[in-house]
C-alpha cells in the first residue's frame, strides 16, 4: 500500500510538472519536502479516498506521510 501511496503522489507532482520521488519517508512533510500545495492536498485526499476507501483528512489536516499511513493502518 505504502507502494501505491508513492505513485499517487507522483502522479500529483508529474501533473505540476515536478519530477517523481524514489522514496517516501514517515517524516516527509506533504507541503515543504513532498512539494504539494493546498490544491495537490485536495487531489491526493480524493484519489486515496478512491483507492483506499479512506478520507484522510476526516479527522483534521494531515501534513505527513506518516500520518497518511497511521490513517490507512500500513505503517
Amino acid at each position: 500500500m505504502q507502494e501505491k501511496v508513492l505513485q499517487i503522489i507522483n502522479q500529483i507532482r508529474i501533473n505540476n510538472q515536478l519530477e517523481k520521488i524514489g522514496i517516501i519517508n514517515e517524516k516527509d512533510d506533504l507541503r515543504n519536502d513532498i512539494g504539494l500545495n493546498s490544491f495537490d492536498l485536495a487531489e491526493l485526499t480524493v484519489r486515496i479516498e478512491d483507492e483506499f476507501d479512506v478520507d484522510i483528512f476526516e479527522d483534521g489536516i494531515v501534513s505527513t506521510v506518516g500520518e497518511i499511513l497511521k490513517k490507512l493502518n500500513i505503517q
